[in-house]
């Protein structure tokens, strides 16, 4: 008896021994599911991932004006992306609760797909300042402003890449500079979006709202629900 019992402490030592050695690569694996959840491949994220942000709920909503009850809707998640570096990054989306899923299926498309997400940081980091977010090239979700017709005053809207795909005036004789302020549409550039990009496709698929169709402005950069 006392023979298997010194045999089962060898075992679990190898085991043990096994797994330190592993984990001491610093590497590890993120699951990354397919638009149909019905296969997945392994990601491997190493030392050479880089991590935009790591804020806790309470410091993502620090300094908000929303009321509570905005406040109680809203979910930070995690997700990954090639940047433009080509590297893999770890950002944080602040979103709706009702589109938290989604913006997580978004996400995991464009991973798949190689898309290059500049950064996805909480506005927070920009002081709640929708112009640096914007100049800054992030991606982000909830900023609360005029809730009256502002869909990220709820966290119901995303826009993705804003330096990339500026705001642009449909109106000749009203023109007005692209928003943000210096930023120009070249859909040659990775990360930009037009009406047959695979992520455009895909948000529309998923039922979200592209400002490209707006009255008076190109908004290639905002969709919503």
């Amino acid at each position: 008896m006392r023979f298997f019992v010194i045999l089962f402490d060898i075992l679990l030592l190898i085991i043990f021994t096994s797994c330190w050695n592993q984990n001491e690569t610093g590497n590890s694996e993120i699951v990354v599911l397919d638009e149909n959840d019905t296969n997945c491949k392994v990601v491997e994220v190493n030392d050479t991932t880089i991590q935009d942000c790591n804020y806790t709920f309470e410091e993502a909503i620090k300094g908000t004006n929303a009321p509570i009850e905005i406040i109680n809707q809203l979910q930070l998640v995690n997700v990954h992306y090639y940047s433009t570096d080509g590297k893999i990054h770890v950002g944080q989306v602040l979103t709706n609760k009702k589109i938290a899923n989604e913006i997580i299926e978004l996400f995991t498309f464009m991973f798949q797909e190689q898309f290059p997400v500049a950064k996805a940081n909480p506005i927070v980091k920009y002081n709640w300042n929708d112009n640096l977010s914007m100049k800054d090239n992030n991606t982000y979700s909830f900023c609360y402003r005029n809730i009256s017709y502002s869909k990220h005053a709820q966290g119901m809207a995303i826009d993705i890449n804003p330096f990339f795909n500026p705001m642009r005036s449909k109106i000749d004789s009203l023109p007005r500079p692209n928003k943000p302020i210096g930023a120009k549409f070249d859909p040659s550039v990775p990360g930009t979006l037009y009406s047959t990009h695979p992520v455009v496709i895909k948000l529309k698929n998923m039922g979200f709202k592209w400002g490209h169709y707006y009255k008076r402005n190109y908004d290639d950069h905002h969709f919503e629900k």
